[in-house]
C-alpha cells in the first residue's frame, strides 16, 4: 500500500484530493466514488483504519516520524490538503456555479457517475445469485434515499456531531453523497454552506488582523458548531474506515456487486432536469431556516425539451462528465501497472 510517489504522483494526488472534497460537497454526488474509480479507494481505507491506539500512542510519545510513517502521512496529508483547499476555493466556485448554470454542473456530475457505474461494472466478472441479489438491494435503497423528503434544520449539538459521524460516508461509502443525506437530515445549508463561509470569513479577518468577530455572537456559534460536526466527520471516519475494511476483506464481491447498484440507483438524485420544491406552510407561504433560507422540501424531475440549446448544452456536459471519469480511470490503471 506504502508505495513511493514521484512529484507527479503528489500533484495527482492534490488533484483528486480536490475532486473527492468537491464531490462530497455537492448534494447527490460521493467522494468515495473518486476514490473507488481513480484507483486509491483501498489505500485511502486501509490508511484511515491507522488511525488507531497505537497510532494515538506514538504520538502522544513524540514519536511523530513514526506516526506519519505509520498511518501512511504521505498518502494521507497531500489527499487531505487537496480536500480542504477544494471546500474554500473550488467549492466557493461551485456554490457560483450552482446558482448561475444549475443544469450543466448537475449534468457533468451525472456523466460521471453513468462513467463510474461502466468503469466499475466492466472490470467486475463475480456475478452470481448471491452478488445479484446484493446489488438488487444496492439499488433498491439507492432508489430509496434518492425519493425521502428532507428535515427541518436542527442546530443542536449532539445532533450536529451525528450529522458528522453519518454524512462523512460520502468519503467512505461510493454512491452515498454525504451532501445528500445533510439535506435529508435538514441541515446542508447550516454545516456545509453557512459554517465552511463564516470559517472562510474568519480566517480572512485574522489574516488582516481584526478580531471583531469574537463579538459576533452568530458567528462565536456557527464556528462551535462546524468544530462539533468536524469532530463527529473525524469519529464517522475512523469507525466507518475500520467496518469497510473489514467488509472489503471478507465479503470484496458482495461489497463491489452493492455499490455498483447503489450508485446506480442514485442517479436519481443528479438527474439534471429538475425543479427544487420549497417546503411551505398551510397557507402555502414558503418556509425558510434560521438562517434565512427556503427550506429544501424535494426535487420534480422532468424530462429535458430537446428543443433548447441548452438541453443540448447539457448533453454534451453529461459526455464531459463521462470523459473526466475516464481519465481518472486510466490513470488509476497506470498507477496500479507501476
Amino acid at each position: 500500500m506504502h508505495q513511493p510517489r514521484t512529484f507527479s504522483d503528489k500533484v495527482f494526488l492534490f488533484i483528486k484530493g480536490l475532486a473527492m472534497g468537491t464531490a462530497n460537497k455537492v448534494p447527490g454526488v460521493s467522494g468515495g466514488i473518486v476514490a473507488f474509480v481513480a484507483g486509491f479507494y483501498e489505500e485511502f481505507i486501509y490508511s484511515l483504519q491507522k488511525v488507531n491506539l497505537k497510532a494515538f500512542k506514538l504520538l502522544f510519545n513524540g514519536r511523530f516520524k513514526s506516526f506519519y510513517r505509520y498511518v501512511n502521512g504521505p498518502f494521507l496529508s497531500v489527499l487531505i490538503f487537496g480536500m480542504l483547499v477544494s471546500y474554500f476555493s473550488v467549492s466557493k466556485l461551485l456554490d457560483y456555479f450552482l446558482e448561475t448554470k444549475e443544469l450543466f454542473v448537475w449534468a457533468t456530475f451525472f456523466g460521471m457517475i453513468i462513467g463510474s457505474i461502466y468503469f466499475i461494472a466492466k472490470d467486475f466478472e463475480h456475478w452470481n445469485r448471491k452478488t445479484i441479489t446484493w446489488g438488487v438491494l444496492g439499488l433498491i435503497a439507492g432508489i430509496s434515499i434518492s425519493f425521502l423528503s428532507p428535515a427541518r434544520e436542527n442546530d443542536n449539538l449532539l445532533f450536529i456531531f451525528l450529522c458528522g459521524i453519518i454524512s462523512v460516508s460520502g468519503m467512505t461509502l461510493p454512491g452515498l453523497s454525504g451532501s445528500f443525506i445533510l439535506i435529508l437530515l435538514g441541515n446542508y445549508v447550516l454545516l456545509l454552506v453557512d459554517s465552511v463561509n463564516a470559517l472562510y470569513d474568519t480566517i480572512a479577518e485574522l489574516v488582516q488582523g481584526d478580531f471583531s468577530f469574537t463579538s459576533n455572537t452568530e458567528r462565536i456559534d456557527t464556528l462551535k458548531i462546524l468544530a462539533v460536526f468536524t469532530l463527529g466527520s473525524a469519529a464517522g471516519l475512523v469507525t466507518l474506515s475500520h467496518l469497510l475494511g473489514y467488509v472489503l476483506k471478507h465479503f470484496r464481491h458482495i461489497t463491489t456487486a452493492t455499490i455498483i447498484g447503489f450508485i446506480t440507483g442514485s442517479l436519481g438524485v443528479v438527474w439534471p432536469w429538475k425543479r427544487t420544491i420549497f417546503a411551505e406552510d398551510s397557507l402555502g407561504q414558503v418556509l425558510f431556516d434560521s438562517n434565512g433560507d427556503p427550506v429544501i422540501r424535494n426535487y420534480e424531475r422532468y424530462l429535458p425539451d430537446m428543443s433548447l440549446t441548452e438541453s443540448w448544452w447539457a448533453i454534451g456536459y453529461i459526455i464531459l462528465g463521462i470523459l473526466i471519469l475516464i481519465g481518472l480511470e486510466w490513470y488509476g490503471k497506470s498507477r496500479e501497472k507501476k
